[in-house]
C-alpha cells in the first residue's frame, strides 16, 4: 500500500476535494481495471475520453480519482484531484509509485524514425555480453535480465515503464535501454522519468497520422532532448539535417556521430558484402555481421554510447563483432537454390529506401532484385504512393500487397500505393492483395542468386484484418517457399 499524498508528489495540482493523507492500493488508468482502494487517473486520450468512466471506476472501488474536469456530481468519500495534465500527472505518479527507479541506475532512451530497435537491442547484447546483467524496453520485446515479456507499444505507458523498472531494479539490472517514439513523448508517457543518456538516429516522413505536420513531429522529439538533466549526454547523429537541431536546448552534454561529418565518434566503412561489413573506429578496423550503411550508423551510435557509459573501447570493439542482428531488421536466409530473402521492418519511404539501395549495393552481378511491401492501415497515408515509387525505381520487380490493412479497404490502399508508380516502371509492378500469395510469387518470379526483399511487418508475427489479429510472419512464410516450393 502507498499513501497518496506521497504519489502526488511533484504533480502539478489545481484543486483538491477530499482527503489526499490515504493509503491506495494500485494507480490504474483502464477504468475496466479498477479494483478496491485504488486511484483512477482520468485521461483525454486520442479516441477514449477517461473522464466518461469516473462514476463506473468508483463503482468499482476506486477511492481517488485524478482528473483534468471536475464532475459536478462528487461522490461523498472519493477524493477528487484536479490537474491541468493528467498525462504528466500519470507519469509523475507512476514513477513515485514505484519509488523512482529510473533515477537508480542508467536508464537511455532512443529515439528517431528508424534504428529505435537496433540500437536499443545490440547495446542490451553488448553490455549483456560484457557481463552485466541489462533491460531493454523495446518494440520487439521487454527484457529484464533473460526473462522476457511481450511487447504491445514501442514505448509502453508510464505504469507499466515504471513497473519495468522496478522489477530490473530487483533482478540486479545495471543498465537499461529503451525505445522513446514520438507518440510516447507526446502523451507524456516518459515525463516522470529520469534518463542517463538520449540518443538521436535520424528524422524522416512518418506519423503524419498522428502529428499535424512534419515541424510537429520534429520537435516533439526535440522535447525528449529538450528535458534531459545536465548529468545525462545527448547523443545525436550529425550527417542527419536535424541532428544540431535535437541538441539546440538541451542541458545534457552534447555528443555527436557521424560516417561524414566531423563528429565526437566517426566511423568508416572499408568493405561491405552480403556476410557482413569491415568498418574502421578511430584507426581499428572491425568486422561486423551488420549490413547496410544505416545499421553503420546504427552500430556507431552503439559503440560512441557504451563509451559514454564507461566502457573501454577495446572491449566495445571486441563485441561489436559478435553482435547479431535483430529479428526483422535486415534479417536474410538462402535458399538451397541460391536465393536470397531479407525480411526487413522499413516501413516508411526513408527506411525502405535505405534497405533497397544496400540490396544494389552488395549486388555482385545481374541479380534481379524483387520486392514485397505494403502500407498499413489506418496510419499515414501520404508515404504509400512515396513507398511504391521507392519499391518500383529501386527494384527489378515490385509486388505491392497488404501489410497490416486493419480496419481499412485492403483494396483500396493498394490503389493508393500504385498512384505513386510512374509510368516506365509500371511494367515492374504487380499487386497481389493476399500477403501470402505475393510471398509465393516472388519467389516463383525468383531464380538462383536473385535477392527478395519482404519489407514492412519484420519482426510481427500477425497480420491485422478487420480489427482481428491472425498469425502471420514473413520469415516463416518465405521459409515454407525454400522448403516446400523447391524448383524442379
Amino acid at each position: 500500500m502507498k499513501n497518496l499524498k506521497d504519489i502526488l508528489y511533484k504533480v502539478s495540482i489545481q484543486q483538491v476535494f477530499g482527503n489526499t493523507n490515504m493509503e491506495i492500493h494500485q494507480l490504474v488508468f483502464d477504468s475496466r481495471k479498477v479494483g478496491n482502494k485504488d486511484i483512477f487517473v482520468a485521461q483525454k486520450g486520442v479516441t477514449v475520453n477517461g473522464h466518461l468512466y469516473i462514476d463506473k471506476a468508483i463503482s468499482l472501488g476506486a477511492i481517488a480519482v485524478i482528473c483534468e474536469d471536475l464532475p459536478l456530481d462528487k461522490k461523498e468519500g472519493v477524493t477528487y484531484v484536479q490537474v491541468e495534465d493528467a498525462n504528466i500527472a500519470l507519469a509523475i505518479m507512476a514513477a513515485n509509485f514505484y519509488e523512482n527507479p529510473s533515477t537508480k541506475f542508467p536508464v537511455v532512451g532512443v529515439t528517431g524514425t528508424n534504428g529505435k530497435t537496433t540500437i536499443a537491442s545490440l547495446l542490451y547484447q553488448l553490455f549483456y555480453k560484457a557481463g552485466y546483467k541489462v533491460g531493454l524496453l523495446s518494440t520487439v520485446k521487454i527484457l529484464v535480465d533473460k526473462t522476457e515479456y511481450k511487447a504491445t507499444h514501442t514505448t509502453p505507458d508510464s505504469i507499466s515503464i515504471n513497473k519495468f523498472l522496478d522489477l530490473m531494479l530487483e533482478a540486479g539490472v545495471e543498465y537499461c535501454f529503451m525505445e522513446v517514439s514520438s507518440h510516447g513523448i507526446h502523451q507524456k508517457r516518459t515525463a516522470g522519468l529520469t534518463f542517463a543518456g538520449g540518443i538521436f538516429t535520424n528524422l524522416s516522413h512518418d506519423h503524419l497520422d498522428y502529428h499535424d505536420t512534419f515541424a510537429e513531429y520534429r520537435n516533439v522529439k526535440k522535447s525528449f532532448f529538450d528535458a534531459l538533466p545536465k548529468t545525462a549526454f545527448a547523443l545525436t547523429n550529425i550527417d542527419d539535417k536535424n541532428g544540431n537541431f535535437m541538441l539546440q536546448n538541451t542541458k545534457a552534454s552534447k555528443k555527436t556521430y557521424a560516417l561524414k561529418t566531423i563528429a565526437d565518434y566517426k566511423a568508416r566503412i572499408l568493405e561491405k558484402q552480403l556476410s557482413g561489413t569491415l568498418i574502421s573506429f578511430d584507426g581499428i578496423e572491425v568486422w561486423t555481421k551488420l549490413i547496410g550503411v544505416f545499421n553503420i550508423y546504427n552500430l556507431t551510435a552503439i559503440i560512441a554510447t557504451a563509451e559514454l557509459l564507461g566502457l573501454e573501447k577495446l572491449e566495445i570493439l571486441t563485441i561489436v563483432s559478435q553482435l547479431e542482428s535483430v529479428s526483422g531488421r535486415f534479417q536474410y536466409i538462402v535458399s538451397e537454390d541460391g536465393i536470397t530473402a531479407i525480411i526487413d521492418y522499413a516501413h516508411t519511404p526513408d527506411a525502405l529506401k535505405k534497405v533497397l539501395e544496400t540490396v544494389n549495393d552488395i549486388r555482385t552481378g545481374n541479380e534481379t532484385v524483387i520486392t514485397v511491401v505494403g502500407c498499413g492501415g489506418d496510419r499515414d497515408a501520404t508515404k504509400r504512393p512515396k513507398m511504391a515509387h521507392i519499391a518500383s525505381q529501386l527494384s527489378n520487380q515490385a509486388i505491392f500487397t497488404s501489410d497490416n490493412p486493419r480496419s481499412e479497404n485492403p483494396q483500396a490502399i493498394l490503389e493508393e500505393m500504385e498512384v505513386g508508380v510512374s509510368s516506365e516502371n509500371y511494367r515492374k509492378t504487380l499487386s497481389i492483395l493476399d500477403r501470402r500469395q505475393a510471398i509465393k510469387t516472388a519467389y516463383k518470379l525468383s531464380k538462383s542468386g536473385d535477392i527478395i526483399l519482404i519489407a514492412g511487418k519484420g519482426h510481427e508475427n500477425y497480420q491485422e484484418i478487420d480489427g482481428v489479429r491472425s498469425h502471420f510472419d514473413d520469415l516463416e512464410e518465405i521459409k515454407h517457399c525454400f522448403n516446400q516450393l523447391k524448383k524442379k
